[in-house]
């Protein structure tokens, strides 16, 4: 008996981030109104530019006194997290600089 196979490569997405917190959450904020937003798009791929318009609308319209702080902004388009946004270490101070109250990650990201 003569067995056939055919191999397929499938390539995969992990849902693992590869960014690990060992860290609790941040409190809540009460409201956003007042506070800057910063749009963050980590992978540069799946339509967050299509996406984070419709959500700045959103939240614009529910909360006049949110400042938001565009994707565009941010280093994005680089094949993994680390080419853009440098050392990893450096993120929350880039954030800091920008004034974020708050994240707004987008599409897998």
């Amino acid at each position: 008996m003569e067995l056939k196979t055919d191999l397929v490569k499938l390539l995969v997405s992990s849902p693992v981030s590869e960014v690990a917190i060992h860290r609790g959450n941040a409190p809540r904020l009460d409201t956003l109104n007042g506070k800057t937003i910063c749009e963050v798009w980590t992978t540069g791929h799946y339509g967050a530019d299509r996406t984070f318009p419709i959500f700045r609308r959103i939240f614009q319209q529910r909360f006049p006194d949110i400042k938001i702080v565009p994707y565009t902004e941010f280093a994005i388009g680089k094949p993994n997290i680390s080419e853009r946004w440098g050392p990893l270490d450096n993120v929350a101070e880039i954030l800091k600089a920008k004034g974020c109250d708050a994240l707004l990650l987008g599409n897998g990201g």
